[in-house]
């Protein structure tokens, strides 16, 4: 059984930052990506950025240049460093972990960005 527990979600306000936090227990293969989604309330979940086990990442435009994703294999915890927060970034943010074809996803965390 495969458990992902996220933190460091909260309000911000524009400009500000804050840091997410993802840490993966159970079964886990060495070889995965790690990643993190969102939902905005009446929008479909997206993603946000991907990380490989071997470092590689992948971010989506909106965010490029704003946020950092990076990761401890050894701990297999995800982070995301969110800088130059929006309030168009207000969502829920799920932390997810792919493992060959089968994809977990944490409880999510609220992010919520002030004007």
């Amino acid at each position: 059984q495969v458990q992902l527990v996220e933190s460091g979600g909260g309000l911000v306000q524009a400009g500000g930052s804050l840091k997410l936090s993802c840490a993966a227990s159970g079964m886990i293969f060495s070889i995965n990506v790690m990643g993190w989604y969102r939902q905005a309330p009446g929008k479909q979940r997206e993603l946000v950025a991907a990380i490989t086990s071997g470092g590689r990442t992948n971010y989506a435009d909106s965010v490029k240049g704003r946020f950092t994703i990076s990761r401890d294999n050894a701990k297999n915890t995800v982070y995301m460093q969110m800088n130059s927060l929006k309030p168009v970034y207000t969502a829920v943010y799920y932390c997810s972990l792919q493992i060959i074809a089968a994809d977990y996803w944490g409880q999510g965390t609220q992010v919520t960005v002030s004007s």
